[in-house]
């Protein structure tokens, strides 16, 4: 046996080595935030997006949702939570502080949220910023969520069946022949989606180019002129109903755009492919779809 000298330094040294180790452990800590270190999690969440409100539901953690803004309409449980404003032009202060939430998630650090910053501060409310660049960037929020409000296992599931559905799209419809695409916003004036990181990773997933991509904004004033110049293999325009699609082709067919002359036109839903959340994703599916039915020249 060792002399108990050896013993006594043997063990002293242990005991520095395990301090050396939780002192490692508290200053790591130390630099994360407060959720990350195990402290309560939030239990009364308030969404300042649509988009946000859907990857809450999606990660598992809608029981935690105690406000949202009035264009907050999925899941249908969205729609009874009290509203706080629009989260873009306005948002109900007193509302918002009424609700007491120990976290607001928002899109972006603008416009009504940036009005709202100083009182929620003053409140000492956490904000949290959502906001996706890129198709990929949506499962990986619904899994942080899902860290955030304690339902991992919920959110992770989520987000591998996005990611599967992502992956299994591009690898179907990335690399076939490419549909020049042009994205219309509105009638009367027409914009035209530019440089939306975003929706263009949804064309480029199903093999679409958007003639608008390089523009310098993400929403673009278009003449008609320009449309008719371009033409297009596919317009896509906002349509909630199979009425508003009728309408909206009967209008392009009008200025001379339709299958016959080799623009094929088709209605979306705004809801699904305007939101970068959860839905978007299988609007790609959906977009994908009507982009190949265009190469193949079968039109609807």
């Amino acid at each position: 046996m060792p002399p108990a000298g050896r013993l006594s330094r043997l063990g002293c040294g242990r005991l520095l080595q395990r301090a050396a180790k939780l002192l490692t452990a508290v200053c790591l800590l130390a630099g994360l935030p407060a959720w990350a270190q195990g402290a309560d999690l939030p239990s009364r969440v308030v969404t300042l997006a649509p988009h946000i409100t859907e990857m809450v539901f999606a990660a598992g953690a809608g029981e935690r949702l105690v406000g949202t803004v009035a264009s907050s309409n999925y899941p249908a449980a969205a729609r009874a939570l009290p509203k706080v404003g629009d989260g873009v032009a306005s948002i109900n202060a007193e509302m918002l502080a009424r609700l007491a939430p120990d976290l607001v998630l928002a899109w972006h650090d603008s416009g009504a949220v940036k009005a709202v910053a100083p009182l929620l501060e003053s409140l000492r409310i956490d904000v949290e910023f959502l906001a996706p660049a890129r198709l990929d960037d949506i499962p990986g929020q619904i899994e942080h969520l899902g860290k955030r409000l304690g339902t991992t296992g919920q959110a992770g599931r989520a987000a591998a069946a996005l990611r599967g559905e992502l992956r299994g799209l591009r690898s179907r419809y990335a690399h076939r022949p490419p549909v020049s695409v042009f994205i219309a916003i509105g009638h009367s004036p027409i914009y035209a989606v530019g440089k939306d990181m975003l929706l263009n990773d949804a064309l480029q997933a199903c093999g679409g180019v958007n003639i608008f991509q390089d523009g310098p904004l993400a929403a673009l004033p278009i003449g008609v002129e320009r449309i008719l110049a371009e033409r297009p293999d596919v317009i896509l325009a906002a349509a909630a109903t199979p009425q508003d699609e009728r309408r909206t082709r009967e209008q392009w067919a009008s200025l001379g755009l339709a299958p016959e002359t080799g623009t094929h036109v088709y209605g979306i839903d705004p809801d699904t492919l305007f939101r970068p959340g959860p839905r978007l994703i299988e609007a790609t599916g959906g977009l994908c779809e009507k982009l190949e039915r265009a190469r193949k020249g079968t039109g609807r």
